[in-house]
């Protein structure tokens, strides 16, 4: 078979790159397009097999994505889907390196993210196009050695026909461009000394292994353009997991069985214990909820906005936005709760963001400002806790500044971490460090009411009883030894 080589890097006037397209990579971002997206790479990030790629100085995440490349033989302008495939000459392999470091710059444009020389190698061998199903092939890639893709293009969401004829709808393809289709779920991060291999192959066929290693770049950034910046948000992007990344999750604080403990116990005597130790003002009030026959608890996920400024809303406003941030990083069992002012003059989140925080396993969301689309957010699953309806957009009153930052909501304090009690009494907020020792006197001050009121029930005074006195103590504890379970326990 014929091989890539530099005559084939030249004929490419344009590198076409598909953003999801593989079931298993919707999956794992939580994420399904209903129609193809893309993004342009630079002919000058080609590179052949056995290339080395350097890990630009000062950045921390070259992600790499095992990719099938369409290789256009003849010229597409306005072709339908029937004559699509014909106008593709050969299939390779691919990989779609980048560095998340600098995906914050360019507003998803990936120009500097995934444009650097040698970001996208190809090779080493080309099938030729009229050989092949193009929904029966299978895309593998190595990391060191390991198998970590392993795929097939019999159920993409976008078959590689329709790519052609969606993109020829506006531009010309031309002999030489290549289109990236997408990569499949496991796609990761690569250090220098790292070997990336990429095949792809439909039965005997095979493209034979794509080689690319990775090097240290030596050369810094200038002080004159956008450095490398990563958070834990771009570190679990690119690894594909807080666990892969080697982070802890943020809801690994609150233990299962303190969740079921504080889950058991009611709304107002967690508010009473905490008045007990002085703590009058951990309330967020005034909020009605989408599901009030719900009761949440989770670890806090924080999200301020402030007074809207045009000049602050068109640096801030747009693209991946700290709204949108806090929305794609918000882990399982994690609430998040918005700070909006109690402006409600218009929405702060709605049905579509509402929804990819349910998809991520958000157990709640809770903003002191409007909801859009509210029949939708209502009609979810997970709770929305909200000051009311509206239909206006965000950029109205507001700009989404910061997250995972000190935020006041409903009148109250609330820090990432806190613990967040909801269910249709109210929504309290409870420091982590003392939520032990409370659930546990919730817990002895709602048996102990459970004995009161079972001894009113049976004609007592509440005289001496309600609080009980030294002969009623001791008359409670027979009783607790006979009736009560502690919780998180089982009779079996």
């Amino acid at each position: 078979m014929e091989q890539v080589n530099g005559d084939t890097l030249a004929a490419a006037r344009k590198v076409i790159a598909v953003h999801i397209n593989y079931p298993s990579r919707a999956a794992q971002r939580g994420r399904t397009p209903a129609q193809p997206s893309y993004f342009l790479k630079p002919s000058s990030s080609l590179a052949v097999s056995g290339s080395s790629v350097e890990r630009p100085a000062g950045c921390e995440l070259l992600g790499y994505e095992g990719e099938i490349a369409l290789i256009i033989g003849k010229p597409a302008r306005r072709v339908g889907l029937d004559d699509a495939w014909s106008h593709v000459a050969a299939i390779t392999a691919s990989n779609d390196l980048g560095v998340y470091d600098l995906r914050y710059a360019d507003k998803g444009s990936n120009l500097r993210s995934k444009g650097g020389d040698g970001f996208t190698p190809v090779g080493p061998a080309l099938i030729p196009a009229d050989a092949v199903d193009p929904a029966r092939l299978r895309i593998r890639t190595w990391h060191n050695g390991q198998l970590v893709q392993d795929d097939t293009t019999e159920d993409l969401l976008f078959p590689f026909a329709r790519l052609v004829a969606d993109l020829s709808q506006l531009l010309t393809l031309e002999e030489g461009d290549i289109i990236l289709t997408g990569t499949p779920a496991g796609a990761s991060v690569a250090r220098p000394g790292d070997v990336l291999e990429v095949e792809v192959s439909a039965g005997d066929l095979t493209t034979g292994r794509l080689v690319t290693r990775v090097e240290e770049g030596t050369t810094p950034f200038a002080d004159y353009g956008a450095g490398p910046k990563v958070d834990d948000v771009q570190r679990e992007e690119a690894w594909g997991s807080r666990e892969a990344a080697g982070l802890a999750s943020p809801a690994s604080a609150l233990a299962p069985g303190l969740k079921t403990k504080l889950e058991s116990v009611a709304t107002a005597t967690l508010s009473s214990q905490l008045r007990k130790r002085g703590l009058n003002n951990v309330s967020i009030d005034g909020l009605q909820a989408t599901r009030p026959d719900r009761r949440v608890v989770g670890l806090a996920r924080t999200l301020r906005y402030v007074p809207n400024r045009e000049d602050l809303f068109k640096t801030h406003g747009g693209g991946f936005n700290a709204q949108k941030r806090a929305i794609d990083s918000v882990n399982e069992g994690e609430i998040l709760v918005m700070e909006a002012r109690g402006e409600k003059g218009t929405g702060t989140v709605g049905d579509i963001l509402a929804l990819r925080a349910q998809v991520r396993g958000a157990a709640a969301i809770i903003t002191d400002g409007g909801v859009r689309d509210y029949a939708a957010v209502a009609g979810l699953d997970m709770p929305t806790y909200f000051a009311n309806p509206h239909p206006a957009v965000l950029g109205r009153r507001h700009v989404p500044w910061d997250t995972d930052i000190t935020i006041a909501c409903g009148g109250t304090t609330v820090q990432p971490g806190d613990i967040i009690v909801a269910d249709s009494d109210g929504i309290l907020v409870i420091p982590p460090a003392i939520a032990e020792e409370l659930v546990e006197d919730c817990i002895t001050q709602e048996q102990e009411e459970a004995f009161i009121f079972e001894m009113v029930k049976q004609g007592n005074s509440v005289d001496g009883l309600y609080p009980m006195n030294a002969q009623w103590q001791a008359r409670y504890e027979e009783w607790k030894a006979d009736n009560m379970t502690p919780v998180g326990s089982s009779d079996d």
